[in-house]
């Protein structure tokens, strides 16, 4: 199979995302067979995450052919792309072809941001779950939404099963079933402590308040795209 034939996924990188939400499902997508999977961003010079960790895009925006699959991560970086036309644009053009367009974590809120969840249920990390609503979307908590061919996965480590649910779609329940054999993934976390549902209430009220600076400076973001939007429909 040439590389033209092979399947082409492109994930976003953009300063100060999520490290997780990237190399989570790439690690799976880069196992399946006949795939392509490109880091892309506006240029390719080295990307530091919010985590300090750099990743070396591998294909610019202008570059970028049309993709099988479009991957975008969350982060804190993710509010400023939330009226960045440019990335906006790319992610319009491309979901008018992908087969399957993918967020993890706040990456939802971006593609929300596009126009792009309207009538769709989707998923989001937990904190910030009630800002799909205002963007069109249909707020669903649950660990990854796939409906149609919009997925959404919650918060981080989310994409890890994000990415072998995409893979069985893509590939086929076999190789997503090796893919995860591969890997090891076979998670028994020390706590139930994972979710908002699960975890001490007293755990959950600190963090909620730990980053009600963060969820408020996104719901002003989100309440001005939502007020152009109705303006334009």
């Amino acid at each position: 199979m040439t590389g033209k034939d092979k399947l082409q996924i492109g994930m976003l990188c953009y300063p100060r995302l999520t490290q997780l939400d990237l190399t989570g499902p790439y690690e799976v997508l880069c196992r399946m067979p006949d795939t392509e999977v490109h880091i892309i961003w506006k240029d390719t010079k080295p990307v530091r995450t919010e985590s300090g960790f750099c990743i070396v895009p591998t294909l610019s925006l202008r570059n970028s052919p049309k993709f099988d699959v479009v991957v975008v991560p969350g982060g804190l970086g993710q509010q400023g792309l939330m009226e960045d036309e440019e990335i906006l644009n790319f992610l319009r053009t491309q979901a008018e072809t992908t087969r399957y367009l993918v967020s993890i974590c706040t990456g939802s809120l971006l593609l929300g941001a596009a126009g792009l969840l309207r009538g769709y249920r989707a998923t989001c990390h937990w904190r910030f779950l009630p800002l799909l609503e205002p963007l069109g979307a249909i707020p669903t908590q649950r660990r990854v939404v796939i409906d149609r061919n919009r997925i959404t996965a919650a918060g981080v480590s989310a994409g890890i099963d994000c990415g072998l649910q995409l893979a069985a779609l893509l590939r086929g329940r076999k190789v997503a079933q090796a893919i995860q054999l591969q890997i090891e993934y076979d998670p028994h976390p020390p706590f139930r402590c994972g979710s908002p549902n699960t975890a001490p209430k007293n755990i959950v009220l600190r963090l909620t308040e730990a980053s009600q600076a963060r969820f408020d400076a996104r719901r002003a973001t989100v309440q001005r795209i939502s007020r152009v939007m109705q303006v334009e429909h």
